[in-house]
């Protein structure tokens, strides 16, 4: 099942909420504004990032300005302290599933969360549509 992560004036979530139903896919929306974040579900977020904590805080957000702190110089133990305390410092959407994370709403990144055969017979279309 695929999670969400959201907040309320995003405009990204609402595209990629949009896509999701779209194509069908079932997912659980969490409002980051309402309902937070647990440390499992960011420590489980994290294990699938890049680059671990930039990767999904946003430093140029003004909640994370408002905190006069460069995240930066924090220890992973305190960024998921003051994530818990002030979830949106986070970049959204995020959305994750047992493999997959994506940080922000891309739409040739999002497809990675349709099921393999989905992408393969799209891909496909979009050949044959480009041999025309």
């Amino acid at each position: 099942m695929i999670t969400i992560y959201t907040v309320s004036s995003c405009t990204s979530c609402k595209k990629a909420k949009t896509w999701l139903n779209a194509h069908q896919l079932t997912y659980k929306e969490q409002n980051l504004g309402k309902e937070g974040i647990t440390k499992e579900e960011l420590l489980d977020i994290l294990t699938k990032t890049e680059n671990g904590v930039a990767s999904i805080v946003s430093s140029k957000n003004r909640y994370a300005k408002s905190l006069g702190v460069d995240i930066e110089d924090l220890s992973v133990n305190e960024v998921i302290d003051l994530i818990m305390e002030m979830p949106r410092i986070l970049k959204s959407p995020i959305l994750v599933d047992d493999k997959r994370l994506q940080v922000g709403y891309k739409e040739d990144d999002i497809r990675a969360f349709l099921p393999r055969a989905v992408r393969n017979v799209e891909n496909a279309e979009a050949r044959l549509r480009a041999a025309l």
